[in-house]
């Protein structure tokens, strides 16, 4: 769950992304997993989904840091974290992120997604390649965790925020 207060906005990364509606400092956690906030999901229960659902579950969740059957979903503004080569956080943990440097206001929040899919291997993208960054995994995945061929697209489903947290938040080092 975010721990900061966040807006969802257009990307040049990639459709929309997760903005910082606050600055945030160097060594701030940002993320922290939350079993009774972040949704967990099994494979085979997802199996049991409809198509609909499925994809929505494909395209939003993130493998479990220590069990490989599970999913993670994020309900809030998480789910629409880009990748970036440079990020502006480190997600080493999996169970949660924190700013490796200061983030403005304002400014778009992005991981690198093989902090979390071991099997994530980025490909630049041929297609709109100046204003847009497109990655593949390995595996038949495109722009995690979509699935096969499809073209990765998030689209906007409006703008939403999250609480900040406290000062318990802060890394140290």
């Amino acid at each position: 769950m975010l721990l900061v207060d966040t807006f969802v906005g257009p990307s040049v990364i990639e459709g929309v992304g997760v903005f910082a509606a606050e600055p945030i400092k160097a060594g701030q956690v940002i993320y922290r997993f939350d079993p009774y906030f972040d949704r967990l999901i099994s494979r085979a229960e997802l199996a049991s989904f409809p198509a609909s659902i499925r994809r929505f579950v494909d395209r939003y969740t993130y493998p479990h840091p220590t069990d490989r059957l599970m999913l993670v979903l994020d309900v809030d503004n998480g789910r629409h974290m880009n990748h970036s080569s440079e990020p502006n956080t480190d997600f080493r943990d999996a169970t949660f992120g924190y700013a490796i440097r200061d983030i403005a206001a304002g400014e778009e929040i992005t991981c690198n997604y093989a902090d979390f899919e071991p099997k994530f291997e980025m490909l630049p993208s041929l297609v709109n390649a100046f204003t847009r960054q497109a990655f593949v995994e390995v595996e038949q995945r495109l722009h995690w965790p979509a699935t096969g061929d499809q073209v990765a697209s998030i689209r906007p489903e409006g703008f939403g925020r999250v609480v900040s947290a406290g000062p318990e938040d802060q890394m140290t080092q």
